[in-house]
């Protein structure tokens, strides 16, 4: 009995052995990493703390005590240093991206720091390193290393009180339990997360690593700092993987002919536009007055039958940027981008948006939608003028367009692209408060909705109305030339339709006719100004007699081609609409997973049946 039980002490204290050879590195990371749990927890997943933080951080830090006490002690001493540096480097960055930009790391950041010159970061330093950090939740990570420090001065001591400690009561064989048994409880409850990390740092491209942050029940959730750098990391390096092929595919870009056709495209990109919240296709309130004044005197053709290929936007701009198109062969980024064709050809081409700007708080969507846009190689071979700022409203596009045209920077021939903010979420900062037209009481037979349900849907509506002004802006700066202009958001967006209630975007859910109508329907039109309906009545006629033929997004860049009169080897007549030689039967697959065309069919029979 007394060897059992001498044999399974020895077991356990064996067992306790890593913390007790690393102790002060196990007690001060558990309290950094929770307390970064704590001060970030506004900023993760659903606005709080991870459940799991206790104890996955206590099995984290077993598995680094426990491979750390296998190695000699002088080793050991150097390896925790290096582990020192980087786990408080990590919990101070991350930490102060929450204080100043209410953001934590991302791989936006990353690539910012991998982009700043010396003297950038001096005056970044300069900026915004000051002692009024003290009075952030900053100071509790600076207090921590403090006592730590403090600690390291009697680390000999207090080990030698331990190991008397242990000595007379056995302690570590107790310890030994304790730790089995948190080990087994949290390699139960940490095992899904566990594997979702694996999963997440696995995948070879970045879209597939988009696509697994939307499914919200299942993704890893990366909380602590460290883990956060490995995946912006990993992410980074996804990233640079697709820089290499587009730069490849740009040098390869060859234009035989342009006729330049139409002397200036202007192409518009909304945001999160529910196609079904507009008065241009038969909503009850009138949010596109001044659009459909346009379409009933001015030349503007709605097309009825305009679908998106996703419902991401990072997953849509690269489909929509690319001569790629859902079906060919090989990836998005083996193809060159159509700006990169039009500046070839001799077109002056001008970028100006008011989301896709290098910045510090992006999520990974935003970030992997405009990497290629922002990196300095593949942002030159498309763009001779872009915006360098940010505004608070869509208008501010308005003032960089006429400064740009004002100072001479524009040529003869011109493609321009407006970049918005649309109906982008929060939707109330999407339009000024003085500019609010519908009010709660505008929705009271709404009484399936809640109070704070009704003032979203108004805020909807109103961005909605707002943005309607600026594309009517937009087409008032080209009248007098010869000019098209197509507008085209990157997706739809669910805002309370009335048969499920919620707003937004639901990644997680099966395609359906429902989810396709609100999510991936979209409103798409071109506008025609008088000295191109007069210089060109062909191509006016042409885009009448094609706005019901059916449409998706990926293949924009080959009507945008046709426009201009681009001939080169990348142009697809059959992606082109106003081609006669385009395929109005081709699929229309959404998230490589769904066909619209059948869903319509669908619903289109069903339909029939109800009338009958």
């Amino acid at each position: 009995m007394k060897r059992f039980v001498k044999i399974a002490g020895d077991f356990f204290s064996l067992l306790f052995k890593p913390i007790y050879l690393n102790g002060g590195f196990f007690f001060f990371m558990y309290v950094l990493g929770v307390a970064c749990g704590w001060i970030e927890a506004p900023a993760g997943y659903e606005k709080k703390m991870y459940p799991n933080t206790y104890i996955e951080l206590f099995v984290d830090l077993y598995i680094i005590c426990f491979l750390l006490a296998l190695l000699p002690q002088r080793i050991r001493r150097w390896l925790r240093a290096v582990l020192y540096v980087l786990f408080y480097g990590m919990a101070f960055i991350d930490v102060f991206c929450y204080v100043k930009f209410g953001s934590l790391f991302s791989p936006s950041m990353l690539l910012l720091v991998g982009e700043t010159t010396g003297r950038e970061a001096g005056e970044f330093l300069g900026e915004y390193i000051s002692l009024d950090l003290l009075s952030t939740p900053l100071v509790w990570v600076l207090v921590i290393l403090l006592l730590h420090l403090i600690k390291s001065f009697s680390f000999k001591r207090l080990r030698s009180f331990f190991s008397r400690f242990r000595l007379n009561f056995r302690l570590s064989a107790c310890c030994g339990v304790l730790v089995l048994g948190l080990l087994v409880y949290g390699g139960i409850v940490t095992a899904h997360n566990k594997a979702a990390t694996w999963r997440l740092l696995s995948f070879e491209r970045i879209g597939d690593v988009e696509h697994e942050l939307t499914q919200s029940r299942t993704c890893a959730r990366l909380y602590t700092p460290v883990h956060r750098l490995v995946f912006s990391l990993r992410s980074n390096q996804l990233i640079a993987r697709q820089v290499v092929k587009l730069v490849e595919a740009k040098e390869q870009v060859t234009v035989d002919s342009c006729s330049f056709r139409t002397p200036n495209i202007v192409l518009i990109i909304g945001e999160s536009y529910n196609r079904h919240h507009a008065g241009l296709y038969g909503y009850e309130k009138e949010t596109t007055p001044l659009q459909s004044e346009r379409a009933r005197t001015d030349g503007l053709i709605p097309f009825s039958d305009v679908v998106a290929p996703w419902n991401l936007t990072s997953y849509v701009f690269k489909l929509m940027f690319s001569l790629y198109a859902v079906g060919d062969e090989g990836e998005w980024c083996d193809y060159p981008m159509f700006p990169t064709v039009f500046r070839k050809a001799g077109y002056r081409v001008t970028f100006l948006t008011n989301q896709f700007l290098p910045k510090a708080k992006e999520a990974i969507y935003d970030f992997s939608g405009g990497f290629f846009l922002n990196n300095p190689e593949l942002s030159k071979s498309m763009f001779d003028l872009r915006n360098d700022s940010l505004h608070t409203y869509d208008e501010g596009l308005l003032s960089d367009y006429e400064q740009m045209r004002d100072s001479g920077k524009l040529a003869e021939n011109n493609l321009i692209i407006f970049h918005l903010m649309g109906q982008h979420m929060a939707y109330k900062a999407r339009y000024p408060r003085n500019r609010r037209v519908f009010k709660d009481y505008h929705y009271e037979h709404r009484t399936d909705l809640k109070h704070k349900d009704v003032r979203i849907l108004s805020h909807y509506d109103n961005a909605t109305l707002y943005n309607d002004s600026i594309v009517d802006q937009i087409i008032r700066r080209f009248e007098g030339e010869q000019a098209v202009v197509i507008y085209v958001p990157d997706h739809g967006e669910e805002c309370y339709d009335g048969k499920l209630n919620k707003m937004g975007r639901l990644h997680q859910a099966t395609i359906d006719a429902r989810l396709a109508r609100e999510e991936f329907e979209i409103p798409f039109w071109v506008w025609c100004s008088q000295g191109f309906r007069v210089a060109h009545p062909d191509v006016y006629e042409r885009l009448l007699s094609v706005r019901n033929l059916p449409l998706m997004t990926d293949a924009l860049p080959h009507l945008l081609l046709g426009l201009a009169g681009i001939k080169t080897p990348a142009y697809q007549e059959r992606l082109d609409i106003l081609s006669p030689a385009y395929d109005t039967k081709r699929p229309r697959i959404m998230k490589m997973q769904k066909d619209y065309n059948q869903l319509q069919a669908k619903r289109n029979a069903k339909n029939d049946k109800t009338v009958r």
